[in-house]
């Protein structure tokens, strides 16, 4: 190659010195992207931070997102805020795709509920997630409970009554759920096939309260609901809880006796994690996830959780125990569609 520099002299570039140039400015471009990419990691964060939850404001998962979301600016030293968007529809999953199509630079993240993260890939195809391996697990917030209810002047003192009249009465008692197979609607899916009974769920799409109106106004014999959209009515005296969908007591309804203690492992719980979008930078992420797990860590985070029925884990996790937690998830709710299709 011969090029004429502006006095007309003829300098030749051998095919070796292109090719050293082209080199030299991969090398150059690679350790300006290298710098940027350790200054930006360095310098996370410098701009506030949006918390997507897929919910509308006011439901079960909304007040310990909010929460979270306090607590981790605090972990982040103050300096930003962490602000919280609600996104709902779709059974969460609008919210959930606004998550992971964001860019990955740790400044969108957000509330990824079991539900939607596992049962919603297996009858919905169009999704961009099946595995935890499509999303960036964070933490987990915690579980939520769901409970079997009925009203107070309800003929069932007990769990065990009342599925003895089940056992004798299948398909006649109904309890309602807050629409079709959401995580009340398959819990009791669950309870059915686990116990060899038929409670009927009785769908509302005004959600869970809707579905709570009808039980006191006695059009349905049962609700089954997370624990938290009850205590209003616990306490009022209208309501009666005879089972937590779990194998421990429950602070909230400490005399409601555990499904497991009742004999049938049906355990699913609302369960909410903290997730991100793929592809994060390593250091980027390793700041996230220190962050939040001191902010479910701190005693602010805990005392709200107590007061208010949500159940934190004793030892919160990170990243890889939530995709072990999460991994098992989907052979139970496969297991659970064959069931309900083959009603």
């Amino acid at each position: 190659m011969r090029i004429e520099n502006e006095g007309g002299i003829m300098k030749e570039f051998t095919r070796q010195t292109v090719q050293g140039l082209m080199v030299a400015a991969t090398l150059l471009v690679a350790i300006t992207l290298s710098e940027t990419t350790i200054v930006f990691a360095q310098d996370y964060p410098n701009r506030d931070i949006t918390f997507i939850v897929p919910w509308n404001p006011g439901g079960s998962s909304d007040p310990i997102a909010r929460q979270f979301a306090a607590q981790l600016a605090k972990a982040l030293s103050g300096k930003v805020s962490v602000n919280v968007e609600n996104r709902p529809g779709g059974s969460g999953t609008i919210g959930v795709g606004m998550v992971l199509r964001a860019k990955p630079d740790g400044y969108t993240i957000g509330l990824g509920p079991l539900n939607t993260l596992v049962y919603q890939p297996l009858v919905n195809s169009n999704l961009s997630w099946k595995t935890p391996y499509d999303y960036q697990p964070i933490t987990k917030l915690a579980d939520v409970p769901y409970v079997l209810a009925v009203r107070a002047d309800a003929p069932w003192k007990t769990f065990e009554e009342f599925m003895a009249d089940v056992r004798k009465n299948p398909g006649k008692i109904r309890a309602a759920v807050s629409g079709m197979r959401t995580g009340p609607d398959l819990v009791m899916q669950l309870l059915n096939k686990i116990a060899g009974v038929k409670v009927t769920t009785a769908p509302f799409t005004g959600g869970a309260g809707e579905a709570l109106i009808a039980l006191l106004g006695d059009r349905v014999e049962a609700y089954a609901s997370t624990g938290i959209s009850i205590v209003g009515q616990v306490q009022a005296g209208k309501v009666r809880v005879l089972t937590v969908f779990q194998k421990d007591k429950y602070g909230l309804f400490p005399d409601a006796t555990p499904v497991v203690d009742a004999g049938y492992d049906a355990t699913i719980s609302s369960i909410d994690y903290a997730i991100a979008p793929t592809g994060i930078p390593k250091d980027v992420l390793a700041k996230l996830v220190d962050a939040s797990l001191r902010a479910v860590r701190s005693e602010g985070f805990n005392q709200f959780a107590k007061a208010n029925g949500y159940v934190p884990d004793a030892d919160p996790k990170g990243p890889e125990a939530v995709r072990a937690e999460l991994l098992p998830q989907t052979k139970l709710y496969s297991d659970l569609i064959k069931f309900i299709e083959q009603k």
